[in-house]
């Protein structure tokens, strides 16, 4: 046995206070634990027990060395465990449940980029709007809002999102650029009828102020994936999450319009069941994701 294994031996014993207890634990004899303190005494030249038929006492050395054992055998199992999760290998299935607007963006990711880095790992994506019960369903991760999480569920900030003003270049060259939001109640719009139906509310903030509009157009839908093909065939203006366009805002297929003008913000998190650390496959699929949205934040903020 090496001398570590000896002072987790002695850290055991004083919590068990009984070398027959401490034995049946560490699965050894009384004897054999007893030649073991008996070692780690010889080591260190000091008594650590005061040894009675009755109880077990430490000593004044005893004592010093009791709250040191038992931070190096922690610092031991926290290394185990680490190595333990390095050498995990990488294969297996993460099923993941995410609001379709925000799954639809890095659908295309997952298929190149991580599928790539990780051909051993199935990845099941789940679109739904409603919140799953991750434990009863079998997910083991989960983008939403923070409504939606609950004290069973570990919850990471992802993203904070908001909606940004967006049309086609072919649009705004047919119709005008709008100044201000006021200018919207004459443009054609393209509304979530999840939240709005046909006609709604587009609301808007500068300098403490807020605007809301009274906006129509020829089309509404609940998904904003269509909403974005419709801006991008010039059918009219449409808000649409900041993750969603970073990349048409950067090549110029869209125009950001009333950038001036704030539109509320929310903010995603990144949720798994509380079951301490996570299975490796699913970790490098948490890290995926977060840096996902790193890079999308990141071109929105060289626009």
């Amino acid at each position: 046995m090496s001398e570590m294994d000896d002072l987790a031996a002695f850290a055991m014993l004083v919590e068990a206070n009984s070398f027959t207890l401490a034995a049946q634990w560490l699965e050894t004899s009384t004897s054999q634990l007893s030649k073991r303190i008996s070692k780690l005494e010889k080591s260190y030249g000091v008594i650590l027990l005061h040894r009675t038929t009755r109880s077990l006492t430490l000593t004044s050395a005893g004592a010093v060395l009791l709250p040191e054992a038992r931070a190096l055998v922690a610092q031991r199992d926290r290394v185990r465990d680490a190595m333990a999760y390095l050498s995990e290998r990488l294969v297996g299935m993460v099923r993941l449940t995410v609001p379709a607007s925000v799954g639809e963006v890095f659908f295309e990711g997952i298929l190149t980029e991580f599928s790539k880095c990780y051909p051993q790992v199935q990845v099941e994506l789940d679109l739904c709007n409603h919140f799953r019960d991750l434990r009863r369903d079998g997910f083991d991760l989960s983008i939403r809002p923070s409504v939606g999480i609950d004290q069973l569920l570990v919850a990471k900030p992802l993203l904070s999102s908001q909606e940004l003003t967006c049309a086609s270049p072919g649009y705004v060259e047919a119709h005008g650029r709008p100044a201000t939001p006021e200018a919207l109640r004459t443009h054609r719009c393209l509304l979530n009828s999840h939240s709005a139906g046909r006609e709604g509310w587009w609301v808007y903030h500068q300098n403490h102020e807020v605007s809301r509009v009274n906006v129509r157009g020829p089309f509404a839908s609940n998904q904003y994936s269509l909403l974005k093909k419709a801006a991008l065939a010039g059918t009219g203006i449409a808000r649409l999450p900041s993750y969603m366009v970073h990349n048409e805002l950067n090549d110029g297929s869209l125009q950001w319009l009333l950038r001036d003008y704030q539109t509320p913000v929310s903010s995603m998190f990144l949720v798994h069941p509380f079951e301490g650390r996570l299975p490796r496959r699913v970790q490098v699929m948490a890290d995926y994701l977060t840096q996902w949205f790193v890079q999308s934040a990141a071109v929105l903020e060289k626009l």
